[in-house]
């Protein structure tokens, strides 16, 4: 059964007092902002499925779906999809980055602006989690016939609510979410990490998608191959 992610936000992109009291109350969020990595770059643009450029940057965009990558392997959301970007320009370049500079249009239905990481978390979950075995239920020992037989005692069914996550597993997969998204602020290139777009389809309903940048590089519109 995969882990979803409660809200242990360590929202740096969108800082809620839920998530301030989260990471402590001596925790900022100039501090949380300088301990969002991003991905590490491709070695070229060329490495990831699209690109475009934007002025004198070059862009480049893999669609991942409802896979979340990050350095400790694939998380997943069944809300939200995915884009991997990253930024490349000449040595020494450096590029204001947000997640608000992209949309996505997909299925040329109206664009949707990109989603701070913060609100994807209670959504994410670990496929590679899996709960503990529930306790067996005690037995009582009843007479039929003559014969004596087990029975649970109580009702014996096991709780129709899924198993609880526990705080330490929610808090790793939060970070893993913060750790792999796009870094703010400027930053050298090259730079990479993920963007988040509302969608709870199947990918494979999508037909069409287009990645919509406005930044300060300039306008770049990326066709990604859907998967």
């Amino acid at each position: 059964m995969a882990a979803p992610v409660a809200a242990v936000c360590l929202c740096a992109q969108a800082q809620t007092p839920a998530a301030q009291t989260a990471q402590g109350p001596n925790t900022s969020t100039k501090d949380a902002a300088s301990e969002v990595k991003g991905l590490p770059p491709r070695a070229t643009p060329g490495d990831y499925q699209d690109q475009a450029e934007a002025g004198k940057v070059t862009i480049a965009a893999e669609f991942q779906g409802h896979a979340v990558p990050t350095a400790q392997g694939n998380l997943t959301t069944e809300d939200y999809v995915t884009v991997e970007t990253g930024f490349f320009a000449q040595p020494g370049a450096k590029l204001k980055l947000s997640f608000e500079d992209f949309t996505m249009r997909i299925n040329g239905k109206k664009s949707v602006p990109a989603q701070p990481y913060g609100v994807v978390l209670s959504n994410v979950k670990d496929p590679e989690w899996v709960p503990p075995e529930p306790e067996k239920p005690k037995m009582s020992n009843i007479f039929v016939g003559g014969e004596k037989e087990q029975e649970p005692k109580g009702e014996g069914k096991e709780p129709a609510f899924p198993p609880k996550v526990p705080i330490e597993v929610q808090r790793a997969m939060a970070q893993r979410v913060q750790k792999a998204a796009l870094p703010e602020g400027e930053r050298a290139l090259p730079v990479a990490g993920l963007i988040f777009f509302p969608y709870s389809g199947k990918t494979e309903k999508i037909h069409t998608l287009e990645l919509i940048y406005t930044g300060p590089a300039g306008k770049a519109t990326l066709t990604l191959s859907a998967r």
